[in-house]
């Protein structure tokens, strides 16, 4: 039976405030979206973390609700190649070490907006949110087949 790699509580320092993260392999079928994809995207990501054998960056989400804050490509892109798992930063999203503005012009996104959208279901258009985080999400590189088959990293 394969485990679940975890990588324990990390501190983050950015713009002179400490952030606590988690960087986590998460379930798949766990994570929920509060807006929809763009299918031309998800498959350029797809032959890109097919043909490099791994995901570069891991995703974000809020780790109250495991609402993909950011990713929601990348998480579709694993989907369709199989993946069990995705490498997520969790973060507090009540914590000012994460904001969220917008792309669309005219449109107001607040925190609330976006958690409501992920547990309702009724999803906001691609490419509406834009989540500004005061830490650096790292490179993971985490090879394929562990998101697929489970196991160590």
């Amino acid at each position: 039976m394969s485990s679940k790699p975890t990588v324990k509580t990390t501190t983050i320092s950015k713009h002179d405030r400490e952030c606590n993260v988690r960087i986590e392999l998460i379930p798949i079928e766990l994570l929920r979206p509060h807006e929809q994809i763009i299918d031309e995207h998800v498959e350029e990501l797809l032959e890109d973390i097919r043909r490099r054998g791994v995901l570069i960056k891991p995703i974000l989400v809020d780790e109250k609700t495991l609402t993909i804050l950011d990713g929601h490509h990348r998480v579709e892109a694993l989907r369709r190649l199989g993946a069990k798992y995705v490498p997520a930063v969790l973060v507090d999203y009540d914590d000012e070490c994460i904001s969220v503005g917008t792309w669309r012009p005219g449109w107001k996104v607040t925190k609330s907006l976006v958690r409501s959208t992920a547990l309702s279901g009724k999803l906001l258009p691609p490419k509406t949110s834009r989540h500004i985080t005061r830490f650096e999400i790292p490179e993971l590189n985490i090879p394929l087949r562990v998101l697929v088959e489970g196991g160590e990293v």
